[in-house]
């Protein structure tokens, strides 16, 4: 028994060692791959560039985010998500980029805030599936609900 948690906590510690030594994460490192153009997955949807903007906050809403930073005039916002069960959380940006009038190319980076985590609270594939589901209930002409809609 007493082998067994000290086996344990030398497997946390280098657990820890390793986050540590890997480092966190930041909204920075978001934004400096969407520049670099190294990670992100992008979409075109049939909706204006005010709609992609209120559909994406919902989204990120709807899937657990912290506090929203919005910049507007830069075309992007950035928000994050705190520790759960399974992950040490998330941060994570969207752009909106018009295209027309009536379509909007919509990018989202995602990143585990630990390097080390197997999973994280909100993929890019996942946010994706959410935003579409969001542009069919606008489409509707229904208003977008302050929780999640499953």
């Amino acid at each position: 028994m007493v082998k067994t948690s000290l086996r344990f906590l030398v497997v946390i510690a280098v657990l820890v060692s390793f986050a540590l030594l890997n480092g966190c994460a930041t909204m920075d490192d978001v934004v400096r791959v969407k520049e670099e153009g190294s990670e992100g997955t992008t979409r075109v949807y049939p909706v204006t560039a005010d709609q992609a903007w209120e559909i994406s906050k919902a989204v990120f809403r709807w899937e657990g985010s912290d506090a929203i930073e919005e910049h507007r005039d830069q075309g992007y916002m950035l928000t994050s998500s705190g520790v759960n069960l399974v992950s040490w959380g998330a941060v994570m940006g969207a752009w909106i980029k018009p295209i027309d009038k009536d379509s909007t190319e919509v990018t989202v980076v995602t990143k585990r805030r630990l390097t080390i985590n197997v999973a994280t609270t909100l993929t890019e594939s996942t946010y994706h599936r959410r935003f579409a589901q969001a542009v069919e209930i606008v489409k509707k002409g229904e208003k977008l609900p302050p929780r999640s809609p499953d």
